[in-house]
């Protein structure tokens, strides 16, 4: 009796919740009406002027928070009950940022491609991000962490298309961002009237698909069994999901997490059918995102949003994610990592040709180039003058690609987790905080405070991921999804500082990018230097390289004390992605890559990886940077952005080679 009592405790306290996030949103937003800037001008001029903000504006926004709330919480609500995944929504499986960047082409290419319907736009891309991330998580059978890993690597893709494009079309495009970072301002009511019949609708195809999504709730050949058509089924329900959260997007812009949250803190408040649920979880989510909108006007400075309420509702989501992620009952596997490499009898004639490739890409990146009169091999006075602009950019790009591989394998090592590596759990967007904090406060930061603070950020990233990870019993891809969400949460952060468009936000942006056409030489030595100073030493730690991937019983067996050496090697990998991240932005995802392509050569002892590694990393960013000015000549795609588009899908490919579902 007295559990059943505690358990009916427990399911009366979220609703009485629900209850205090309701009050206090109808407050903020209460407060913002009471206590908005006041409009210059006569008393009369000002008295009308007042009003037209009050009904076609104030109250216009709250009604769009509301809509696009409850649209949210019931596209998240229909895709975790269709996929059976319940860390699924339109920004873990990629439909937001899916449908952005097609509506982003539109906006550049309309030209070309004429005036299309801003919806129609929007739920191609996000009919595309979600055809692909199922497919790529199909043979694991749509596995939630899997799928949910799928989604978020296809969003930062897709985050890497929208800003080269973005930034090659100049500065007239920055609004884009102010737009894609979710901002609820509202001048008419047109909006509102668009979201609601979308909403409308929603709910009514919803409610007809009551009866298949009860039993979706089954495994596939139990439905089967009761004459349900599963894959037809599955189809029309996440049609309609994508449906919703496309209209929210093409009307207001990306909302984070939204459709994460709202199904989750039903569940906890004891919602489990599925007609409760499509009732319980749009209300949830339009009182969530109309409270964040509250709370984004209370901190408004000057009648501007501080944040945009997307890039807000985004900071909350991230968190979210990593605690809902021990809740989750499903099986981890081990298939992602691949299969086992042989090992290299001959691990110096390897090394020998990982030298000479890069050395190869070096000097086609500093002698071969394009002109307007076509390709033309630089030499004689003709290279001393370009050299000065060429050599830097090639120095920077060989060692930010040799620390971020050697960065991805002591996180390799560290974590046992093959897949793991700076940008894929949080510590590039953990620089990108930092680094954006001095953009913040400094007119004129130095080289060296930069750094240091891009350093800070790296730590505090890899510092918070390590201790959930001990403290939850992550297994390797819960804790790699853990680092993606705390990466959304730092790209969240960058949104922010993007949003207002000014000269901060263009130079944020430029860095994001990776773009290495203005490093200076003292810089690009600075790079060299760096480099051979973290890597060297690391060298000299084989030893602790080929014991902490054994797990931290063997390491105590074996006389290492496992706080102190993983603190040591995480503080150096930190720095490592700092410096690196620094020159080249935090996407670039080449500290996954080099490591695993080391391991699969056959370089498997710790110090072996490491070099190999960071050779392999090396030229492939030399070989990114040298791509992105030559592919799109006169225009150059940025280092990181182009390493991005790489990197990204074979993220995603590597994700593939996990069993086959039912093995």
């Amino acid at each position: 009796m007295a559990d059943i009592a505690s358990r009916q405790r427990h399911l009366r306290t979220p609703p009485l919740l629900w209850a205090v996030i309701g009050t206090l949103a109808a407050l903020l937003f209460a407060a913002a009406i009471a206590f908005r800037q006041p409009i210059p001008g006569d008393a009369a001029t000002a008295r009308m002027l007042d009003q037209v903000v009050l009904w076609q504006s104030l109250i216009p926004r709250a009604a769009v928070a509301l809509l696009a709330g409850g649209a949210l919480g019931l596209s998240g609500a229909l895709l975790q009950r269709v996929l059976r995944n319940p860390i699924a929504d339109p920004s873990t499986l990629g439909i937001a940022s899916g449908a952005q960047l097609a509506l982003t082409i539109s906006v550049i290419y309309a030209s070309v491609l004429g005036d299309l319907p801003r919806e129609l736009v929007a739920l191609v891309g996000g009919l595309a991000a979600v055809f692909i991330v199922l497919a790529l998580g199909w043979k694991r059978g749509l596995e939630p962490v899997t799928v949910a890993l799928s989604g978020m690597t296809l969003s930062l893709v897709a985050a890497a298309l929208s800003s080269a494009l973005v930034l090659s079309h100049g500065e007239y495009v920055m609004s884009l961002f102010v737009w894609g970072a979710g901002s609820l301002h509202q001048q008419s009511w047109d909006g509102a009237i668009t979201l609601s019949w979308r909403l409308v609708l929603g709910i009514a195809a919803s409610a007809i698909l009551l009866r298949p999504l009860t039993v979706l709730a089954l495994d596939d050949a139990s439905a089967k069994s009761l004459g349900m058509a599963v894959n037809g089924a599955r189809v029309l329900v996440i049609g309609v999901a994508v449906w919703l959260a496309a209209s929210v997007t093409a009307e207001v812009g990306v909302i984070g997490f939204i459709g994460l949250a709202a199904p989750a803190f039903a569940r906890l408040g004891g919602v489990r059918s599925p007609r409760e649920m499509l009732i319980v979880a749009p209300c949830l989510g339009a009182l969530l995102l109309w409270f964040t909108d509250g709370l984004v006007q209370l901190t408004a400075m000057g009648g501007s949003d501080l944040i945009p309420t997307g890039a807000a509702a985004g900071l909350l989501g991230g968190p979210l994610l990593i605690w809902l992620l021990p809740r989750l009952s499903v099986a981890e596997r081990p298939g992602a990592q691949g299969p086992v490499a042989r090992r290299l009898a001959r691990p110096g004639r390897g090394f020998l040709l990982l030298t000479l490739l890069l050395a190869t890409a070096g000097l086609m990146a500093l002698f071969i180039g394009r002109s307007f009169d076509g390709w033309t091999l630089v030499t004689g006075q003709m290279f001393e003058d370009i050299f000065p602009f060429r050599g830097p950019r090639v120095a920077a790009a060989i060692a930010a690609g040799a620390l971020l591989g050697a960065s991805g394998t002591l996180m390799q090592r560290m974590t046992g987790n093959p897949l793991a590596g700076p940008e894929v759990l949080g510590v590039s967007a953990g620089a990108g905080v930092g680094f954006a904090v001095v953009l913040l406060f400094t007119l004129t930061p130095s080289l060296a405070l930069m750094m240091t603070a891009c350093a800070i950020g790296s730590l505090v990233a890899l510092v918070i991921i390590l201790t959930f990870s001990a403290a939850s019993g992550f297994g390797p891809e819960r804790m790699l999804l853990g680092g993606v969400a705390l990466g959304a949460t730092g790209l969240a952060i960058l949104a922010a500082v993007l949003a207002p468009g000014d000269g901060r936000a263009i130079r944020l942006l430029g860095w994001m990018s990776g773009s290495t056409d203005r490093v200076t030489g003292f810089e690009g030595l600075i790079a060299l230097g760096a480099a051979v100073i973290l890597i060297g030493p690391v060298l000299l730690l084989g030893r602790w390289l080929d014991i902490l991937p054994l797990g931290a019983p063997m390491v105590r067996g074996l006389g290492l004390p496992v706080s102190r050496t993983r603190m040591i090697v995480a503080t150096v990998a930190a720095l490592m992605t700092a410096v690196a991240t620094y020159f080249v932005g935090p996407l670039s995802l080449v500290g996954l890559i080099g490591p695993h392509l080391a391991r699969l050569a056959g370089f498997s002892r710790g110090s072996y990886q490491m070099i190999a590694a960071a050779c392999i990393s090396a030229t492939l960013m030399v070989l990114a940077d040298w791509l992105g000015r030559m592919v799109a000549f006169p225009y150059q795609i940025p280092v990181g952005l182009f390493a991005a588009l790489v990197g990204g899908p074979y993220l995603v490919w590597l994700l593939r080679r996990g069993p086959a579902k039912g093995a």
